[in-house]
This record gives structure tokens, sequence and C-alpha cells, in this order.
């Protein structure tokens, strides 16, 4: 009876779009212009036309699914296109597979889908795909080849959740004891690839995990699976999807055992209030909106006949728990102002898009606290002129620094006379060597493997499987930075390729195009940069030395890096989330000065690949 009910109401979505034309599910939700920001570009904004296409999720209940529908309808309204979100109501690949035949047989030009089962679905697509349509997934893909994939890289969120379990654990001192899973099923890849990343996390360790249960998603059946766990003593829960999770941190809730370590997945109202109430310790959030609005280009490029090779692109990952409320102001309300503080932001320069945007994040938290900001950073990355900013903002009666360390060692006895004085100290992208009130960055080490792994790939695609490969970094110091090369050479090991010697061009896009020039006349066949400068210096010289065979990879997200990507000069680049960096930062200076305790919290705002 559901399954015939699911099939007219997919009739009856397909004939209201067939009636309405481009007007139909295509109306701007108001969903976050900079909730886009973190993946943009990834397909060109070709012109909509009359193309229609389908979202098909694995439900449309979950607000994780809601969110990627607001992504898409975005997109949709921007290039004057159609987007009919017709997800069935629950869980279950006979649902979904029939909305796929529908959107065939309704003409749909294009489908968005996230595969409740990959095997399941996949012959379901395959006929779409041999009739024209062309395919596009978001969050969870089939085994079927498809124009480009935006989801989150699940297997490595995963295996922070658990590192964050593990952390959370040893703190309270418990160092051993059950451990349970709730997922949804054994099919859908994503959160198997979460569940598998989670239990790799505890190897080694004298955690036992127990054996899986599945809740189908769903938060009253998960709920009951976390109570049979909570009577068999686990120490710790682990939720794989939104529903899982809620249905955790309300057992969790229900038991009055707030001693129970409960980690998830995904960002919903329900979930935050358990975080915090302190029922659940911190949730994987993704950027579902990311994925839709970045599917809908994606499709509508695809339909307008450009190759987009299969990309997959990572839309990236942030933990949110109770201290990181810049990420999650339901939990606890943000922060409040009661008076208008008076913060400094310094950066490494001010002349970076990155630290630009930055510092666009920062005003805008500013502006909606009530207090003030102000952007002090040098011109150059000098460690000297850095210094003497945070002397500056001492001597000028500012309450708290934000600050992006050029030279952690060199800032940190700057540093150290600020906070003996009662400033505050908070860390953007780079910290130094003084404890902070908070920190807000990339993890840039994994960052940095994801870059070499990047390469790699493409060169093995090339047929390359050896040759030299050349890094161009801002200096020995700069730790981000630092961390970055580390991670990438970290790709290379055990392989034939060759790494150069690291040559430093202070962060200077022409000085690092001179560097990258040389390295071309040594016949590298891939140059990283690690910071914006870098990056676009090597895509210039990549460019005008007209050998787009050479595989340029970088590092943070500016107009000319992307322009270089559009152009073949450059594979790809890491794009932080530096405007995340700034509100953050100012919420916490705020919630620090107002008498809050943070705690020294590190918070990873996320990183994703931007390609052509």
């Amino acid at each position: 009876m559901k399954k015939k009910l699911l099939a007219m109401l997919c009739c009856l979505t397909l004939a209201a779009a067939s009636l309405t034309g481009c007007g139909g599910g295509s109306a701007d939700t108001g969903a976050e212009t900079a909730g886009t920001d973190g993946a943009e570009a990834q397909a060109p904004a070709a012109s909509g036309g009359d193309v229609k296409i389908a979202l098909i999720t694995m439900d449309s209940i979950d607000q994780h699914w809601v969110t990627l529908n607001e992504g898409a309808q975005k997109a949709a309204s921007e290039l004057g296109v159609t987007v009919d979100f017709m997800a069935p109501n629950t869980k279950d690949d006979a649902q979904q597979i029939e909305c796929v035949n529908n959107a065939v047989a309704g003409g749909y030009q294009a489908i968005l889908v996230a595969a409740n089962g990959p095997d399941a679905i996949s012959s379901a697509l395959k006929e779409a795909s041999s009739a024209g349509v062309k395919i596009v997934y978001v969050d969870s893909p089939a085994n079927v080849d498809a124009e480009a994939t935006f989801s989150t890289d699940n297997k490595a969120a995963g295996t922070t959740a658990g590192q964050e379990m593990i952390k959370a654990l040893e703190a309270a001192g418990v160092t051993s004891g059950d451990i349970g899973i709730i997922n949804v099923n054994a099919a859908t890849d994503s959160c198997v690839m979460r569940e598998e990343g989670f239990r790799a996390a505890f190897d080694g360790s004298a955690y036992n995990i127990l054996e899986t249960q599945y809740g189908e998603g769903d938060a009253a059946k998960s709920q009951s699976i976390a109570e049979n766990y909570i009577t068999q003593g686990v120490v710790g829960i682990f939720g794989c999807n939104e529903g899982s999770t809620t249905g955790a941190g309300n057992a969790i809730k229900a038991a009055g055992n707030s001693g129970i370590i409960g980690v998830g997945f995904d960002k919903s109202d329900a979930i935050l209030n358990l975080i915090g109430d302190g029922y659940l310790l911190c949730t994987m959030a993704q950027n579902p909106d990311v994925m839709g609005y970045e599917g809908v280009k994606a499709a509508v490029a695809a339909v307008n006949g450009e190759s987009l090779g299969g990309a997959v692109t990572d839309t990236g990952v942030s933990v949110i728990n109770a201290e990181s409320t810049g990420a999650a102001p339901a939990a606890d309300g943000g922060a409040t102002a009661s008076k208008e503080w008076k913060i400094a932001l310094i950066t490494m320069d001010s002349i970076d898009q990155h630290w630009v945007t930055l510092n666009e994040g920062a005003q805008a938290k500013a502006e909606e606290l009530g207090v003030s900001v102000t952007f002090m950073a040098p011109n150059t990355k000098d460690d000297a002129q850095q210094i003497e900013c945070v002397n500056n903002a001492v001597a000028g009666g500012y309450d708290a620094i934000m600050v992006a360390a050029n030279g952690p060692d060199a800032i940190s006895s700057a540093l150290n006379e600020a906070a003996a004085a009662g400033v505050k100290i908070v860390y953007v992208d780079s910290p130094a060597n003084v404890d902070a009130e908070a920190t807000f960055s990339t993890d840039n080490k994994a960052a940095g493997k994801t870059a070499g792994e990047e390469m790699i790939k493409a060169l093995e695609a090339a047929g390359t499987t050896s040759g030299d490969i050349g890094i161009i970094n801002v200096n020995a110091a700069t730790d981000s930075c630092v961390m970055r090369e580390e991670g990438f050479r970290s790709a290379f090991e055990g392989t034939d390729f060759n790494l150069l010697e690291t040559q430093y061009g202070e962060g200077d896009a022409a000085k690092s195009q001179s560097i990258a020039e040389n390295y071309i006349t040594q016949g590298v066949v891939g140059i990283f940069g690690c910071n914006e400068g870098s990056t676009t210096g090597a895509g210039n010289a990549i460019k005008a030395g007209g050998n787009a065979d050479i595989i340029g990879v970088g590092f943070d997200k500016s107009d000319a890096i992307m322009n270089l990507i559009g152009d073949g000069y450059l594979l790809c680049t890491m794009a932080q989330n530096p405007d995340q960096m700034g509100s953050m930062g100012v919420e916490a200076c705020v919630k620090a000065l107002e008498g809050e305790s943070l705690g020294g919290v590190v918070q990873d705002t996320g990183v994703s690949v931007l390609t052509k």
C-alpha cells in the first residue's frame, strides 16, 4: 500500500511539474549563501533554459536532506531551472527506485541522487543513464558512473568521530569498555564508510566495539537500540546518521547517564540541543546545502554538454560540540556581549584573499554581537611587523586578540605579554606556542595529504608513475603551512615519485612563480603550493610555460586560483573556510570576555577540494 501511495505521489509531483514548467519546485528557499562558499565554482553556472532536475534523497524528513534541498533550490533559482524534490518519506530501496523510474518517465534531464542502497538502485540508474538522463551524486553514490559526486569523506570523518570519543573517555579516566554502534543499514555506502572509519580509530586500544545494530535511520528505533546498549553497560555510543544520533542522545538523556559518551553525525536542532544539554559529546556536521547547490550546478553544466569527468568533491565536515557555538548556536543560544568589546584581528598579511575573507566573517559576527573588530594585519608576511601589531593592540586597550601566527615561535613572547596584561587570545588559521581560549583552523596535515592524493591520482591517470615533484612553501616556521607540506609528503610515501627540496616564496605570488619556473626547467611532473600566493605563482608559471601536463595542486581559494583551475593550469585547490574561522573566532572572544571558560578547544573548520 505504501509503495502504491508513493507512486501516486511521485506521479502527482511529476504532473504538477509539467503544468508549472520552470516555476515548480525552483523557488528560493532562503538557504544561506555562506553555506555554498566552501565549494564554489565546482561546476560553471551554465544557462538553465528549460532544464528539469529530480532530487531524490534517502528520505524527505531528515533535516540533513531538507537542508540539501534548500541548497539545491537556491542554485535552481539562480540558474532558472526546475528542481523537484521527490524523495520517499522513509528510507526504502524500492520506493527510491520507483522515484528514479518516475523521473525518467517524467522527462527529467538530470537526477541528483543520494543512494540509499548503492547496489539496489544501480540498475534503475543505469536505465536512466541509457535514456540520456545525467546522473549526479549528492552525499552517497551508487555503483554507476556519474557526471560528478559531492559528498563528505565519510571514512575520514568517522575516524575523527572515534578519536573525539576516545579523547573524551580518556579525559574522564575511562580507558576500556564496550562501545555500541547504531547504523542505518549494511548497504548505505556513506554510513558504512563512517562506521569503518570509526572502528579504525579504536585499533590498538583496549575498548571493545560491539556488533553493529541497524535502526534504519529512524530516531525511535535507534533510541530502542541505544537503550539496550545502555543496559549492557556501554561507555560510548556512535550514531552514523541524523536519526541514529538523535536516538542515541535521547536514550542517554532518558537514562539520565551523561557519563556515556555519545558521538554522531549530521546537524539538526534536536542533535544540537542534545549536545547543549550534555547528552551528546559532539556531531560530525556535514555541508548538505553545499552538496545540493553544487549538485544542481553540475547537473545543469552536464545537461548543457559539459564534461565534468566524474569529479568527486569532498564538501567538508566540522566537529560541533558544546564549545563550538559558532557552528552550533542552537545548542546554547550563542554568545551575548554585555558591552562593546574591542577585538584586534591580526592575520599574516592584509592582502591575500584568504585573510580578507576571514576578516569579512569576523566583521559580520561583530556586527551581529555589537562588538568592535579592528583588522590590523601587516601588508606583508613579516614576524617583526606582526609582533608590532600585537604590541599596538595591547597598548591600544584591546580586550582580545584574534591572531593567525606567521611564526609560532617568533610571536609567542608578545602574545605571552598580552595574555599577562589580561588580553584574551584566540587563534584563527594558525596557532602560536601560547595557550589560547580557543583555536579555529583547518586540519592542515590531513588536508595536505588530500592534496597529495589528488596529485597522485591525476598523474597516474595520465600514465605518469614516477618523476620529480616541487613544493613551494611560505617559510619554515608558519605552522599551518608546515603541516600542509608534511601531510602532502606523507601521501607520496611508498611511491616512485621524488619530492624535491622545498623552496620558500614567503607567500608572494611573484616570488613563487620564479621558484615554480625554476622547478619547470628541472622537468618536474607536479608542483604543490602551500598557500594562496604559492599556489597562484605555481599556476602562473605552468601557464607561462605552456605546459598544462604539469599537475599543479595548491591551497586556498581566490579569483586568480579559480581562473587558473578553470583554464586547466591548476588541477585543484584545498579550499578552507576562512569566513567561518573569523566568525567563530569573534564569538569565542566574546564568550571568553564574558567570563566563559572555553578550555582551549581546537575546532576544525573543514576543507573542500575545488576542481574545474
